[in-house]
């Protein structure tokens, strides 16, 4: 059930409706907007009377949710959710945010190199994999701490954020220090116990679709992460599993239009994973603004076909800086900045 306060409810109003939802047997999650104060009941609120709620002072109006995400979904925050990083840098916002990097950090030449060039393209985020769940268990691995450590240090250099991939729950800890911004991958789109572990975190979140997920679905694991009481969320359209042989995967670009009907959170693409193509990186890029996409995520190199991961769909430097030039003139065209 979501109940909206009126614009002028006072905090004693607020707190006595909140009393009142607990005393029904619901969790409540509060979020504050520009104009009111909307109260998120979650739990068993089939047989709950919304009259009663309806006639307190400061309710505006009550609703039950028929969706099975209940803080993911539009209702929750009407005026959408906007990450905002600690060096004031926004996700959901008039920017659209570029992270790129490597899909692994190999070594301190390679990252530092990558950083610079990231920083001057005007991109906010530096991303690179330090732990890579890999299909083959001989394929590399990354560096791990050490390797998390070195893009820490090259962000840190170049006043940039970072953008890395979580894969347990052991890992979160000691990822802390070195994290602005955890990734759950593909893989782990419905490892839930790592979920609710990160809603417990209160670092940002950014959530890749599954390889098979619906949207719902999709929606349903950042469910599990904001139960935990983490809102910092941001969606990452990053291609689907379908009959089609001619891309790795196939980029569901319309999921991006989708999503910001469906859901308050911001949502960006990554179309590097979505093709599997370095060719193909670029117009999806540019496709996926056009859309309406919050922000990108692409992975780039100096030295692309000898990449030590997912080499065929990694962009060399030149490449990504005439891509972001490029994408810079479409954000304008739809009313964002980049």
């Amino acid at each position: 059930m979501i109940v909206s306060m009126q614009e002028r409810a006072t905090e004693e109003q607020i707190y006595a409706v909140i009393e009142r939802m607990e005393e029904a047997g619901v969790d409540v999650h509060r979020t504050t907007g520009t104009v009111q104060t909307i109260l998120a009941g979650v739990g068993p609120t089939a047989n709950i009377d919304l009259s009663v709620f309806e006639v307190l002072p400061g309710v505006l109006n009550v609703l039950r949710i028929s969706s099975p995400y209940k803080l993911a979904g539009r209702a929750f925050r009407p005026e959408g959710t906007v990450v905002e990083f600690p060096n004031g840098v926004k996700v959901g916002a008039e920017y659209v945010a570029v992270m790129a990097g490597p899909c692994a950090i190999e070594n301190r030449e390679q990252i530092f190199t990558i950083a610079a060039c990231v920083k001057a393209a005007g991109a906010g985020f530096l991303r690179g994999g330090a732990f890579k769940p890999r299909s083959s268990p001989y394929a590399f691995q990354g560096l791990g701490i050490p390797g998390l450590q070195l893009m820490h240090e090259a962000a840190q250099e170049h006043g940039l954020l970072t953008v890395t991939e979580v894969m347990e729950i052991a890992q979160i800890e000691s990822m802390l220090p070195y994290t602005d911004l955890f990734q759950v991958g593909a893989r782990n789109m419905q490892n839930f116990n790592l979920l609710r572990e990160l809603g417990l975190a209160r670092k940002p979140v950014l959530l890749k679709r599954g390889i098979s997920a619906t949207l719902e679905e999709l929606l349903l694991s950042a469910e599990y992460i904001m139960a935990g009481g983490n809102y910092d969320i941001i969606l990452c359209e990053r291609g689907i599993r379908t009959y089609e042989t001619s891309t790795r995967n196939t980029m569901d670009i319309s999921a991006i239009p989708v999503l910001h009907k469906l859901s308050h959170l911001p949502v960006v693409a990554d179309p590097s994973h979505g093709t599997g193509r370095r060719d193909m990186v670029p117009p999806m890029a540019k496709a996926a603004v056009a859309a309406g996409a919050d922000g990108i995520l692409v992975e780039i190199h100096p030295n692309a076909d000898k990449a030590a991961s997912d080499a065929a769909q990694t962009l060399y430097l030149d490449q990504f800086e005439k891509l972001v030039g490029e994408l810079r003139v479409i954000a304008k065209a739809v009313g964002r900045t980049l």
